[in-house]
């Protein structure tokens, strides 16, 4: 059973960078796909980014050209580098398996206008 523990978010201005941490316990982790995901309350967990295991990597319309997904399988941690960040991001992001796993805590991201 895995566990990923993610870090990373925090409070930024609109037009601010942040980069989420996403540590996986299990060292399975480089033989799968990782997605990132985000949720607002009221609102279903949505898939904004994923890297196969093999480094492909697939975005979101909503975030593409301003996310970047990566991973390191020396460390079974994958990372969502985040630029020009605006309000519509704030959100919870969680990082899974896919197809998933169980969900960790996931980490606060709020955009200030």
């Amino acid at each position: 059973q895995v566990q990923f523990v993610e870090s990373g978010g925090g409070l930024v201005q609109a037009g601010g960078s942040l980069r989420l941490s996403c540590a996986a316990s299990r060292s399975t982790f480089r033989f799968k796909d990782m997605g990132w995901y985000r949720q607002v309350p009221g609102s279903q967990r949505e898939l904004v980014a994923r890297i196969s295991y093999g480094n492909l990597t697939n975005y979101a319309d909503s975030v593409k050209g301003r996310f970047t997904i990566s991973r390191d399988n020396a460390k079974n941690t994958a990372y969502l580098q985040m630029n020009s960040l605006a309000p519509e991001d704030t959100a919870v992001y969680y990082c899974n398996y896919l197809p998933n796993s169980d969900w960790g805590q996931g980490t606060q991201v709020t955009v200030s206008s």
